[in-house]
């Protein structure tokens, strides 16, 4: 790469005089333009050593790729004159002047507290998924399965019992995961949370009816006759009874003694919150969890086939805000009060938006032949149609525009179905053609029906009107911009059209091992920089996943570049966003140039204070030459011990080097 010469091209594109601030991380140039109605953007989408750009938090974003952004910074910098900065101090120079956005600030908090439940709602919502299968009468024959076959009642009271158990406890996955999130002790949430659902209680799903009959039982505290109502089935209290622990806990921490704040603040937080919450806090927030959950009832039984096809044609204008993340919260207290809900309403509409945009997508496919554009639109229309939209809605849709509102007209008509059928989800889970999964037998027909719909309207309107307006040329239909097709670099001469040599790379950390569309960050999640695996880590000592070059070492210590001895260009990215700290909680035993062997310690990373600095600790490990490779595949989603095999690299084959793996 002919790095002084990529900083003038992206200088002419986005205007030398038109860029406030610059900063760069490991894989991308950061700026805060003026005007960006000035940028020459087609310019930048048909750069080949450009991987792509988009827009957050007031910043327009390049990717160019570790061990070149720098130097291309460099030449940038010198050009412009612009002093240097730090991504920090950019993120300050971008929000100057602008009000903080409240509602973006609450979808943000909610999203901290909700997404690392999923998993736990998923499984449970799945099992119960399965549980319906299996005792649903009229679904493989008059009879349920385990009526026609008594000897499975078992396996089906144990995969109910399975399936109840995150719902049932609710309180407890909310109290660590709100009270971490609020700076306080997760430990002492989950003991809150366990308090609010003690088998003693009167359970939260009959209070109403107990207090209805006159057979609640009090306490008498101070004169006060406190009702002993369990808390099963909610949620708002346990969000509002987290966040007082948590800031009482911390105002403890500073006005208690050193000598005692280890033994009487945690002791103090626990009696004051609990008192609290079982005479004002929990009754109240009770008052308008219901109040809540009844509005929402009686807007999907008033609105109907209506509320449900405007809700879902705009569905994946939702996704573009990012008010989305917000779901998880009300979609859970729908399945938790699921007797009087009937369900969730939200799930089906968006798998209907996802199958639309998927469908759309893969219309792109057969109109254009851009082959940067083609690789994408067909990775990205399969990964919507099973419920990932990012790259397919960012990378194509949005980009030429008519195929997203395409998929918004289809997923609105889909959805009058869905509304005229009633179609409820009894759990969570991939919203997407397997979204079925998610809903009780009764529901299987209907809901087949809708996404077809969805579906065959979404491809053929799309298909039509860019045959018909855009036509099939490379000239009409730009690659995208938002979220490209990953690495465009061609194969080097290590890797020849029929080389057959395999490689395994290693987890460079321990952890639990994740797809990388389960980052929260699209350069990662869309696959821009290259096919990988991700890591949720649990130790703090960071290995050489391979023999090789170091090739980027950067002094904030936060990324590593490795190009290994068989030729594969490893980029390991600790954390999201943590250039911004400037080095703070890693240590490095390596620098640029150092050769090193598989297992070698590369440095140090204190993911746990990272966190508790309030940024997400996932590591990266991605394949940057991804299109030098016929397959890159993730070998394991479980937990992971450093050493052992994560990504698989199979060699091209003769003539698939312009070949975009699946």
């Amino acid at each position: 790469m002919d790095h002084a010469a990529v900083a003038n091209r992206v200088l002419a594109a986005i205007g030398k005089n038109n860029i406030a601030a610059a900063a760069h991380c490991a894989t991308r140039l950061r700026l805060v333009v003026k005007d960006e109605s000035k940028i020459d953007q087609t310019a930048l989408d048909n750069d080949d050593d450009v991987k792509g750009t988009f827009k957050i938090d007031g910043q327009y974003q390049v990717i160019i790729g570790p061990g070149d952004v720098n130097k291309v910074y460099d030449h940038l910098i010198a050009t412009t004159g612009l002093k240097e900065v730090t991504p920090d101090d950019l993120k300050a120079i971008a929000q100057e002047g602008k009000r903080p956005n409240p509602i973006m600030a609450l979808v943000k908090l909610l999203s901290d507290i909700f997404v690392p439940l999923i998993p736990a709602l998923v499984a449970g919502g799945l099992l119960m998924a399965l549980n319906n299968v299996l005792t649903s009468n009229n679904l493989f024959g008059a009879k349920s399965i385990i009526e026609m076959y008594p000897g499975m009642s078992g396996i089906a009271g144990m995969i109910n019992m399975l399936a109840s158990a995150p719902f049932t406890f609710m309180p407890i996955l909310i109290g660590f995961s709100a009270t971490r999130r609020f700076g306080g002790n997760a430990y002492l949430g989950a003991s809150i949370g366990m308090a609010m659902v003690m088998p003693q209680l009167v359970n939260g799903y009959n209070v109403a009816a107990t207090i209805e009959a006159g057979k609640m039982t009090y306490w008498s505290i101070f004169g006060l006759h406190v009702a002993q109502a369990g808390y099963q089935g909610q949620v708002l209290p346990v969000l509002a009874v987290a966040w007082i622990l948590a800031n009482l806990e911390k105002w403890l921490h500073k006005k208690m003694p050193a000598t005692l704040d280890f033994i009487f603040t945690p002791m103090i937080a626990v009696i004051v919150t609990g008192f609290l919450t079982f005479t004002i806090v929990g009754p109240f927030m009770r008052i308008v969890s219901d109040g809540l959950t009844n509005s929402l009832v009686w807007l999907y039984s008033t609105a109907g086939f209506v509320g449900t096809a405007i809700f879902g044609t705009f569905y994946s204008a939702i996704v573009v805000t990012g008010l989305h993340q917000s779901f998880p919260a009300i979609e859970t207290q729908l399945l938790t009060n699921i007797a009087k809900t009937g369900g969730d309403f939200i799930f089906p509409i968006a798998s209907m938006a996802n199958a639309a945009q998927g469908a759309a997508c893969l219309a792109v496919f057969f109109i254009t032949n851009n082959k940067k554009q083609k690789g994408l639109a067909s990775s990205a229309g399969l990964s919507a149609l099973l419920g990932i939209t990012e790259p397919a809605i960012f990378g194509v849709n949005l980009k030429l525009k008519f195929p997203f509102f395409c998929a918004m007209g289809a997923s609105g008509i889909a959805c009058i179905f869905i509304g005229l059928f009633k179609v409820l989800s009894s759990a969570l889970g991939a919203a997407g053609i397997i979204g079925f999964i998610s809903l009780p037998a009764k529901s299987y027909l209907p809901f087949f029906f809708s996404i077809m719909v969805s579906i065959v309207l979404a491809f053929a309107s799309t298909y039509i009107y860019g045959k018909r307006v855009m036509g099939k040329t490379d000239d009409n239909l730009q690659p995208a911009t938002d979220a490209v097709a990953i690495n465009s670099t061609p194969a080097t001469a290590d890797t020849t059209e029929n080389s057959v040599v395999d490689e395994l790379i290693a987890a460079p950390i321990d952890g639990q091992a994740l797809p990388l569309s389960d980052v929260a960050d699209q350069v990662f999640s869309a696959e821009i920089m290259g096919k990988g695996a991700a890591i949720s880590p649990s130790d703090t000592h960071v290995y050489a996943p391979a023999d090789g070059l170091i090739t980027v070492a950067y002094a904030t210590k936060h990324a590593y570049g490795i190009k290994t001895d068989d030729g594969a260009e490893v980029l390991i990215h600790l954390g999201i966003d943590t250039v911004d700290l400037k080095g703070a909680h890693f240590e490095a035993n390596v620098k640029q140039g150092d050769l090193v062997k598989k297992g070698d310690l590369l440095g140090t990373y204190d993911y746990p204070e990272i966190k508790a600095a309030g940024y997400d600790p996932t590591v990266m490990v991605v394949i940057t030459n991804t299109l030098s490779y016929g397959a890159v595949d993730q070998l394991s989603t479980d937990t992971i011990t450093a050493g052992e095999n994560l990504i698989a690299l199979t060699a091209q084959t003769k003539n698939s080097a312009s070949a975009i793996s699946m």
